[in-house]
This record gives structure tokens, sequence and C-alpha cells, in this order.
């Protein structure tokens, strides 16, 4: 869960990095249509700040978001009133009405740490799609890509603040442990702020099975918005597997 002192950084933080919000937008949308030309509305699971649900909006009429943290939810409320953003855990919620588009991404399905749980939020994102709606899934590294004890760093400025940004990731099994820390210097002070997040590494089959098992026909594209590939999922008719 995104703390409040790291949700106040992260906006900047991706911004600053260069973080490419409409095109990935744009490229979502791309995906979707191609496979329901008429899609018109979308659900957003683990919108986080609301930048890809802002960006998103160009491209669909109708868009809401869904997250776990308060402090991600009051940022993206803020930034894009009259959207509806629902508080909610992805692995079973209900928003209480179906979407033509349902995506999660920038990794966040990696939050989640097993299958089980994994299976559980395709469902329930399955749940949320109109027959023929579609579902896009932006998946954490898969088990052969991620590189064990990778580090990164940057130093950001913008208005007169000054926000350096490390970042170290290891792993264990099929868990990613991945610590942050800040430093975040302005109004004439400097604070630091740490946090450590777990990641789960699933393999490409077992994504294409948890999509397949919510009632979906499956696909897998490489590249997708940030080079870790798309999980495509396309919702049967009701009453068909087919």
């Amino acid at each position: 869960m995104f703390g409040p002192e790291f949700a106040g950084v992260y906006d900047l933080t991706y911004r600053r990095r260069g973080k490419d919000y409409a095109a990935e937008a744009a490229l979502v949308a791309r995906v979707a249509r191609d496979r329901r030309p008429d899609a018109t509305s979308l659900l957003d699971v683990a919108c986080g700040t609301g930048e890809h649900l802002a960006k998103l909006r160009d491209n669909f009429a109708d868009v809401a978001g869904l997250d776990a943290s308060q402090a991600m939810i009051d940022l993206a409320r803020a930034k894009l009133p009259g959207v509806p953003v629902h508080r909610g855990d992805m692995r079973e919620f209900d928003v209480g009405r179906r979407f033509d588009v349902v995506t999660c991404l920038f990794s966040s399905i990696g939050y989640l740490m097993s299958v089980a749980d994994l299976r559980s939020a395709v469902r329930s994102m399955a749940r949320h799609l109109n027959p023929g709606g579609v579902l896009l899934v932006e998946p954490l590294w898969l088990p052969e890509q991620f590189i064990d004890g990778y580090v990164a760093g940057d130093v950001l400025e913008q208005n007169g603040h000054t926000l350096a940004r490390m970042s170290h990731s290891t792993r264990e099994g099929r868990t990613v442990r991945m610590d942050i820390h800040y430093l975040v210097a302005g109004g004439g002070a400097i604070r630091h702020i740490a946090e450590s997040h777990l990641n789960t590494l699933f393999t490409r089959d077992e994504y294409l099975d948890a999509v397949t098992d919510a009632g979906c026909a499956a696909e897998f594209l490489p590249g997708g918005p940030s080079g870790r590939g798309l999980l495509v999922g396309v919702r049967h008719a009701e009453g068909s597997r087919s």
C-alpha cells in the first residue's frame, strides 16, 4: 500500500523520469478498439494518482478508477473532478456496473502475492466487462526477464524542489523486494522517505491461465506500454466459453 508521503512524490518522480502517460493511454486505446471498435467506457483498476486515467479520458467518454490506497485516491479525485474513483481491493471488488474495457496498468498486478490472488483479481476485473469487452493487464517482468540486484537512481528538479531517488530490487524465489529511498529538498529542509514493496513474478502461462479461467479469450502481446508485454482478454458472450 502506498503511504501518503510516497503518494506525494509519486507524480513528480514519474513525470520527471519521462514516463509518457499519453502515449501509453493511446496504445491501450488502440489495442482495445482493435478488439472492441465501439468501446466507450473504461475502468482503470489500481489507478493510483490517476495519471493514466486522465489520458484515457481523452480516448473514452465514460471512465472510472479503483485503487486500494486512500492517499492515491485523494490525488486522483483532485485532478479528475467528476470521475468516479472507488476504493477497493483488486482481488475482490464490485463498483456496481460493467464496462467495455477494464485496464490494470504500470505492473500493479505484481503486488498480488500468489497465483490464487492473481486469478481472483482477474476474475473480478472480468466480471466488470460487458460481453465482448476487453481486459488489458500490464504485467511485472516475467521471471526470466528480471535482473536480480538491480539498482536505479535519479535526481529530479521541479519548482524549486530537488528529489533524489534510489531503488534496489532483489529476488527470493518468485518474490521481489524493492527498497526505495527518497531525499526531498525544498522549503529550507530535507526529508527522507523510505518504502519497501513486495511483488510477485508470475509466468506468462499463469497470466494466460488466469484470463482464460475468468471466461475470456487470452493472448499475451510483446512490448506493451513499457516493454513488459500486455496481457489481453476478450470476454466471451454470456453462457459461452468459445
